[in-house]
C-alpha cells in the first residue's frame, strides 16, 4: 500500500506537534485491515479518507460495507477510530481532534 501526500501531510503535523505515531497499523488480528496511523501509547487509530469525491473501491456498495466492517471490528477490539480527510487535515481540524482524543478522559459509569 502506498502512502499518499495527504497521509504525509498529517505525519508532518503530528511530528510538529510532537505526537508519537506509527503508520500502517494492524488493529484487528487475523485480518488484513490497516489503519494509516496509530498514536503510540493510546488506543487511538486514524484513517485518512483521501478519495471522498471520486469513484473508487471505497465508494462502491461493497467498499462501504468493507470499510464499515473494518471500523466496527476496530471498535470491538477496543480502539477509538478517527476518520479524517483532505479538508480536516489542511485546516488542522484533524490535528485538533487527535490532540483532543489524546487528552480525553474515559467516561465513568
Amino acid at each position: 500500500m502506498t502512502r499518499t501526500e495527504l497521509e504525509d501531510e498529517l505525519a508532518r503535523q503530528l511530528q510538529f506537534a510532537e505526537i508519537p505515531f506509527e503508520r500502517e497499523f494492524c488493529a484487528v488480528r487475523g485480518r488484513r485491515f490497516r489503519w494509516d496511523f496509530h498514536i503510540l501509547d493510546t488506543d487511538l487509530i486514524i484513517e485518512v479518507q483521501g478519495g471522498l469525491f471520486i469513484r473508487s473501491g471505497h465508494s462502491t456498495g461493497v467498499g462501504i460495507m468493507r470499510d464499515g466492517e473494518k471500523h466496527n471490528l476496530a471498535m470491538l477490539a477496543g480502539y477509538r477510530d478517527l476518520l479524517v480527510n483532505k479538508i480536516t487535515i489542511n485546516n488542522l481540524q484533524a490535528l485538533h481532534w487527535i490532540q483532543e482524543a489524546i487528552d480525553a478522559k474515559p467516561l465513568e459509569g
